[in-house]
């Protein structure tokens, strides 16, 4: 697994190796949307000396969250909360990219700070779910967003990125993946517009290309990332020509420099391991984007291994091993056994499941940091 402990360059930082920590929702803010300790805690476990995390998806507006328990990047309070997890990352040793999101219909009226309706590209019927006070619900049906909301929405986006660099994040993630919003621009499925948002691969393409810009004008491209999921059908979404369509997008954020693509392949889903040659989405992409790439999707080791070498990624994400092996790096790089998951701790809750998975001791024997 050489190349896999090999250093890499991500935007302006110099990585140590290529085994990245995927966003990952865990829901265990606290009220308000604000990271408390158990988080700092959790992404600490997780910094390796020199290594990259990115977090679990943040609100970038106060009426963009899906899910109970998640992180906000929409008010100044929550500013302080991420500068602790930010801080603790830093003197691992690691570098930290915030991933900001809107859920858009994949959301509840409980959710949203005046009770209202969830918006989305357009108004689409569907049965995705909400994390509430009442658990794992429907999704309240959205209405269309009208043209003239989008500016705001951009922009809510752009002062979640300054409240990022704020807290002392070294870059941030666009989440254009799972059927939120601007996922939802992209694909046919749950794009039906007729106005200068709708129809052609350009006009679907528009509104993130507007988030991406204003976050750019923040810091610089080389510390802004974008995750999409071209044949992701979580969130019920699919797209008549999903390859032609991605290929523009991938062509378009191309030109932009940014610190990496990240690519969700289709196995994300399965609960076993990556099957040899099957990162269809990666290795079609990489001819059509020209900087980074992280690739994600029930990788383990040595499939890890094989897509770095191959040279159609330089990084890789891991979800699963990852919240269960806190140490994931070192047990890679040494094929160590891996702590099995549980994954009815995945979502919500306390320390179980979050930061009580043990570290591997050299000696043999299992402690918890």
């Amino acid at each position: 697994m050489a190349k896999l402990f090999t250093s890499v360059k991500v935007g302006p930082y110099e990585i140590s190796h290529r085994v990245v920590l995927a966003p990952l929702s865990r829901l265990r803010a606290q009220a308000g949307g604000i990271p408390g300790p158990l988080m700092a805690q959790y992404y600490e476990q997780r910094a390796s000396e020199g290594g990259l995390l990115i977090t679990e998806a943040a609100a970038a507006l106060a009426d963009g969250n899906g899910y109970l328990g998640s992180p906000g990047l929409y008010h100044d309070d929550q500013i302080a909360g991420w500068r602790k997890v930010t801080e603790r990352v830093h003197a691992k040793g690691a570098r930290i990219f915030a991933q900001i999101y809107h859920a858009g219909r994949q959301s509840h009226s409980d959710l949203r700070p005046f009770g209202d309706r969830p918006v989305g590209a357009s108004d689409v019927p569907h049965q995705t779910m909400a994390h509430t006070a009442d658990g794992w619900v429907p999704a309240t049906p959205n209405r269309a967003l009208h043209e003239s909301e989008i500016p705001a929405i951009v922009e809510g986006f752009r002062k979640a990125a300054q409240r990022a660099f704020a807290a002392g994040f070294d870059g941030v993630e666009l989440h254009g993946a799972n059927g939120y919003l601007l996922d939802q621009f992209l694909q046919d499925n749950s794009n039906k517009r007729t106005d200068r948002y709708g129809g052609s691969f350009e006009n679907r393409a528009r509104f993130l290309t507007e988030v991406v810009r204003a976050v750019i004008s923040v810091s610089s491209g080389d510390k802004v990332g974008v995750r999409l999921s071209p044949s992701s059908s979580f969130g019920e979404m699919a797209d008549s020509n999903p390859m032609a369509l991605f290929t523009f997008v991938t062509e378009q954020l191309s030109a932009l420099n940014l610190a990496y693509l990240h690519l969700i392949e289709p196995r994300w889903l399965a609960d076993g391991d990556a099957a040899e040659n099957s990162a269809v989405i990666t290795d079609h992409l990489r001819a059509h984007y020209h900087g980074t790439i992280i690739s994600a999707g029930g990788y383990d080791g040595r499939s890890a291994h094989k897509m770095v070498e191959s040279g159609n990624a330089d990084l890789v994400a891991f979800g699963r091993h990852f919240v269960a092996n806190p140490d994931l790096p070192h047990r890679l790089r040494h094929d160590l056994p891996l702590n099995e998951y549980d994954r009815a701790t995945f979502y919500g809750g306390g320390d179980v499941g979050y930061t009580d998975y043990p570290f591997y001791d050299d000696k043999a024997e299992l402690h918890v940091a």
